[in-house]
């Protein structure tokens, strides 16, 4: 299948959908873009820093789109999330030929409703700043309102998007 990029705000399900879109195959690995943003330990930059945190981003998402590959020529399907802006949605395309960018999109209210189950490790202020970041997504292949659904729905969602994206 096509390399799966999710994209949204915090508390969006990015995470949540990616793993359990991944675990549905019989070999299949996912990548937390943040986690690989994480790596840097000295010197790291968020994306709302300026020029360096762009930088920094641009330089994750290269990351994840490298190991993305290498997994899909071992064979694995992928699923990844992440924050994709204006800026790196280029670099997917062009650094992961084919992959499925989905954009999933939540009001506020319920984004603050999901963080309030699960630990946060952003400031409320860096939690809305990324929240209203989100709200204009790229020129994605899919855009999906989650607002309303429940975590199976936004996974049976996906999962059917997916399959026939690659149809």
């Amino acid at each position: 299948m096509r390399p799966l990029i999710l994209s949204g705000g915090p508390a969006v399900g990015k995470t949540t959908c990616g793993r359990a879109l991944a675990v549905s195959h019989e070999r299949a690995a996912y990548i937390d873009g943040d986690d690989i943003r994480q790596l840097v330990v000295a010197g790291d930059a968020t994306l709302w820093s300026g020029s360096e945190g762009r930088a920094q981003h641009a330089l994750a998402t290269r990351n994840v789109a490298a190991l993305a590959r290498n997994l899909l020529a071992a064979g694995f399907a992928v699923t990844a999330s992440d924050v994709v802006t204006q800026e790196t949605l280029p670099v997917y395309r062009a650094e992961l030929p084919g992959c499925f960018v989905v954009h999933l999109v939540i009001s506020l209210d319920a984004a603050r409703a999901r963080a309030a189950t699960r630990p946060v490790y952003i400031t409320d202020e860096e939690f809305e700043l990324l929240h209203r970041i989100a709200a204009s997504p790229p020129a994605v292949d899919l855009v999906v309102d989650v607002t309303d659904m429940s975590e199976e729905e936004q996974v049976d969602s996906l999962l059917r998007a997916w399959v026939n994206a690659d149809v």
